[in-house]
């Protein structure tokens, strides 16, 4: 990529696409094109058509996805196949069809199995039955790598895919019934010390084990493969490390300075056991990534404030 080419990043306002732009803008990148859902339905394949033959873009970073949670996606099941099926295919199509240089498509660690061993190869992808809470998303981010697949063996399309690990960050989404563990338990600890609550409410056991990357970490990484990789193998992105839901909720407590005591909500799932990505193809591309999980979080909860408590 050079800092004139024409770059499209699908998903712009939300946690990574958002990341992805500042990182562009960063290294000197002008000519960086964005629309927001209102101005381009992504699921309309005529309107994607028209929008690809008329900007032309050079390089697609794939960013754009409707996400949640563990109850977010068990609740809309539908609406997750369908939207991100539709997403992906419009885009993915429209690149073939406008001679796009190179494209990237952001999965999710959760194209994984269920009960596949850890931490999480790259060669895991369809060896056995998914996390049944969030299959519909799954198998649309699947079906998505397929695309990339299928498309570079019949047309010879330099198309790319990566599997970021749990992301939080600039931009995240602190719904407390649709969004990820994470951005949840910084809401739940912050109203709870404002409040004044003796207690704030974790879900499931606490033992489940989570990684979880900045989203700029992973803008850079994306910046990183963009320039460096051409595989067809998609490549995991994550940090490699990984800690359980109640030392994750110990650390927010920590940094928000809730001082009552946690209870562990037993009704409510856990979801997988364990979902940890082995991170040795990227490092050995030589990316890793440069934010603790301490340091994110403090970043991350300084953006929460500035931008949900003090709207």
């Amino acid at each position: 990529m050079h800092q004139d080419s024409k770059v499209y990043v699908a998903g712009h306002r939300g946690m990574v696409g958002s990341a992805i732009v500042r990182k562009l803008e960063a290294a000197g990148f002008s000519n960086i094109i964005t629309r927001t859902s209102s101005e381009l339905d992504l699921r309309n394949q005529a309107a994607v058509g028209q929008f690809f033959e008329q900007e032309k873009p050079e390089y697609v970073f794939l960013a754009a996805a409707k996400v949640g949670g563990i109850h977010a996606n068990n609740v809309y099941r539908a609406e997750f196949l369908y939207d991100n099926l539709m997403i992906e295919a419009n885009i993915i199509h429209a690149a073939y069809v406008n001679s796009v240089e190179k494209l990237m498509f952001l999965g999710s660690s959760c194209i994984y199995p269920k009960m596949a061993p850890q931490p999480l190869k790259e060669e895991y992808l369809l060896t056995g039955p998914l996390e049944p809470t969030n299959e519909p998303y799954a198998i649309a981010k699947i079906a998505g790598i397929k695309l990339c697949e299928a498309y570079r063996d019949q047309y010879g399309c330099n198309f790319i895919s990566v599997m970021p690990t749990n992301l939080y960050g600039y931009n995240d989404n602190y719904d407390l019934q649709n969004s990820h563990v994470l951005p949840a338990l910084i809401r739940k600890f912050h109203e709870a010390k404002e409040s004044g609550a003796k207690t704030v409410s974790v879900w499931g056991t606490g033992s489940p084990k989570r990684e979880f990357l900045y989203a700029d970490d992973l803008a850079e990484a994306c910046f990183f493969l963009m320039e460096n990789y051409d595989g067809r193998e998609l490549v995991n992105v994550g940090t490699g490390e990984d800690v359980t839901i109640k030392e994750l909720a110990l650390l927010v407590k920590e940094i928000t300075g809730f001082e009552g005591e946690l209870e562990f909500d037993t009704s409510k799932p856990d979801g997988t056991p364990r979902k940890l990505m082995d991170v040795s193809k990227l490092h050995s591309l030589g990316f890793r990534h440069s934010t603790n999980l301490r340091e994110g979080i403090a970043l991350a909860y300084a953006d929460f404030k500035n931008k949900i408590v003090e709207v």
